[in-house]
């Protein structure tokens, strides 16, 4: 029987010390029998600053890396850096998993493609009429992808950054076959008066920011909400959703997914996607918040 080789996997990106991500990569080679190692590289605690990437990308395949996450701030910062990238991640300009191959160093974007299983598992047959998504950063970018994909034939970017938004939509009604709009969030009553469904994508329920991103008496039973914040895992925006009688999608299923394709992506191999959800369920509780 031959021996598969030791992986060595880091997450490139500020505050990512206590990332999930680490434990349910390792916890998932365990389970399939695999050598993986996967440590934080995390710039703040090593004093490093977003503009030393090439370095640490240098550094990390010269130490035998044969992989890296990245996350924010470099996820838009590394695409420079790659030679050659995935299709669907040079569309987004973004992203968040290199492999160091023999032909070089090659980028993907699996926080898109993690939302879109997680949405057509979390929530199947979900309307997707005109779908309304708060956030027009980078993680709205990749929600946003994904839901397009999915068929969403009309799309509303909200943002408080309004050219951020038009920014945003401009280039996804340049690449899909849809209706894609922006508005800012004085819109939101109109807009969730109508729409199908809800994606939240800032980091309001987290923490540092609790509280819901409007006022829950926007909430209707016919309206599905998503919540890609995963720490809480059951926010105030999901709490009053089910309150108001919405199914719910939590962030906690794209955070598994965007795992998952990357450890496929990592070791050519198809890992268990319930095992982990399971996995990732023992390690953050449904009220937990960072200490």
């Amino acid at each position: 029987m031959t021996q598969t080789p030791p992986y060595l996997v880091g997450l490139v990106g500020t505050g990512v010390t206590p990332s999930l991500t680490p434990a349910m990569h390792m916890a998932e080679a365990r389970a399939l029998g695999l050598d993986y190692v996967y440590r934080t590289i995390d710039l703040t605690t090593l004093g490093l600053a977003p503009d030393q990437l090439p370095d640490i990308l240098t550094w990390a395949r010269r130490l035998g890396f044969d992989a890296l996450n990245i996350t924010h701030p470099c996820k838009r910062l590394v695409v420079e850096y790659l030679d050659r990238i995935d299709p669907i991640a040079a569309a987004l300009g973004s992203v968040n998993t290199v492999l160091f191959t023999e032909d070089g160093q090659v980028g993907y974007n699996t926080d898109t493609t993690g939302f879109e299983t997680a949405f057509r598992t979390g929530l199947p047959g979900a309307p997707v009429d005109h779908v309304t998504m708060l956030g027009a950063g980078g993680a709205g970018s990749a929600v946003a992808d994904a839901l397009l994909r999915v068929g969403t034939r009309r799309l509303t970017v909200v943002d408080l950054d309004g050219g951020r938004a038009e920014e945003l939509a401009t280039d996804l009604a340049g690449r899909h076959a849809a209706d894609v709009d922006f508005a800012a969030p004085d819109a939101l009553p109109r807009l969730l008066a109508s729409a199908s469904g809800l994606v939240h994508c800032t980091p309001t329920g987290m923490k540092e920011h609790p509280g819901t991103p409007f006022s829950p008496d926007l909430l209707r039973p016919d309206l599905w909400v998503a919540d890609i914040v995963y720490r809480p895992l059951d926010t105030a925006l999901l709490q009053a959703a089910r309150e108001a009688g919405c199914a719910t999608l939590d962030g906690g299923r794209m955070a598994v997914h965007q795992a998952v394709d990357a450890f496929r992506l990592i070791t050519g191999l198809t890992p268990d996607p319930d095992r982990m959800i399971r996995h990732f369920h023992s390690l953050v509780a449904p009220h937990e918040v960072l200490a």
